[in-house]
């Protein structure tokens, strides 16, 4: 399992595709439902209401919002292209597209395509896809929902599901895209291609790519140096304390990538984590010893804040609980690994090296 806002999840993965579930995938997805249910209870979706803030009380308003490129192509289609579940998929209009992810939509509203798209997936948080209607029913798609729309291309992860539902849409004659999920930066230009290239227009991917590799490159750029020639241990945990989920990062959460691009290390990697997530323990907490916590935003209040963070067993004795130094990111974005990556570096490079930590 991979959490992310994506959640099916993109992980961050289970290993799971949207047609077959292995052996593997069965095992974590018990726990992905329970982190999804948890999701549910918290309200990980949304869009309305004022910006959240991070730790530092720092608006993140330029993280609800995508920049479209200026001047997009006009697509060139039919194309044929190669779906991540083994079929071959004809796209012949982008009249009406139905991305089912968050990170998916995300993409395809900056490649200038957001006026075409019918639907979004609940985890599509940014200002302009939030008076879409939604067909996901607690991060499931509900194909119904999707028909009804009469999309003339449909977008999914291999984490998008349930099975039967994929199933159900592309029986009824849908051309339907799986594309692999992104687990770190080297993922980003991979998926804009992809969609690019489903849509019709690969020269704008290229445009948008380089765009976003120049802009993550410029970030950093601004990364200080370590005084004391030490990287901070940041790690990465995923919290929604109304349903009791406490859950301690490793190397397969999908922030890793994020974290060493900053100039970190992560800590739970870095202590032996080798799997996704892990229950939050004294003991495990201890071997990470962070330096700082990076949490989703909606995470962080879950728990109560600050005040409440430390209370969880463990945190308070760790350096980064000592020093109450924490870094948030808005949940629809933070591990999406899109046009919008370069935004959330900025934030966690701001909060991980202002003067005295973040969260104090």
């Amino acid at each position: 399992m991979r959490i992310s806002q994506d959640f099916a999840p993109t992980g961050p993965d289970t290993g799971r595709t949207a047609r077959r579930r292995p052996a593997r995938g069965r095992a974590a997805a018990a726990l992905t439902a329970a982190v999804a249910f948890a999701l549910v209870l918290t309200g990980c979706g949304g869009g309305d209401g004022p910006a959240p803030k991070s730790a530092s009380g720092k608006s993140s308003a330029d993280a609800d919002r995508v920049e479209p490129l200026a001047a997009p192509p006009a697509p060139q289609l039919p194309v044929t292209v190669d779906s991540a579940d083994g079929t071959k998929v004809t796209i012949g209009s982008t009249d009406r597209i139905v991305p089912l992810t968050g990170s998916l939509s995300e993409i395809v509203f900056t490649l200038g395509f957001g006026k075409q798209v019918v639907a979004r997936d609940i985890t599509a948080t940014f200002e302009q896809a939030e008076k879409l209607p939604v067909v996901t029913r607690a991060h499931d798609v509900s194909a119904e929902s999707v028909l009804s729309l009469k999309p003339t291309i449909v977008l999914a992860d291999t984490t998008t599901g349930p099975s039967e539902a994929i199933d159900q849409i592309r029986d009824a004659g849908i051309p339907l895209l799986v594309v692999e999920p992104a687990k770190g930066l080297d993922d980003v230009g991979r998926r804009i291609d992809t969609v690019a290239e489903a849509l019709g227009v690969p020269s704008a991917g290229t445009e948008l790519k380089e765009r976003t590799e120049k802009r993550i490159a410029d970030v950093q750029k601004s990364i200080p140096d370590h005084a004391d020639g030490k990287k901070p241990r940041v790690a990465f945990l995923y919290l929604r304390g109304s349903a009791s989920v406490y859950l301690l990062g490793g190397a397969e959460s999908g922030a890793s990538s994020l974290l060493e691009a900053a100039g970190a290390v992560d800590a739970g990697k870095e202590s032996g984590l080798s799997k996704d997530f892990t229950a939050i323990t004294s003991e495990a907490l201890a071997k990470a010893a962070p330096d700082a916590i990076l949490l989703m935003t909606k995470g962080f209040e879950s728990v109560g804040g600050m005040d409440g963070l430390v209370k969880i067993p463990g945190i308070a004795e760790t350096p980064a609980g000592m020093d109450r130094r924490v870094v948030t990111v808005d949940d629809g974005v933070l591990l999406n690994y899109g046009p919008r990556t370069d935004r959330v570096l900025t934030e966690i490079v701001e909060q991980l090296y202002a003067k005295g930590g973040k969260g104090q």
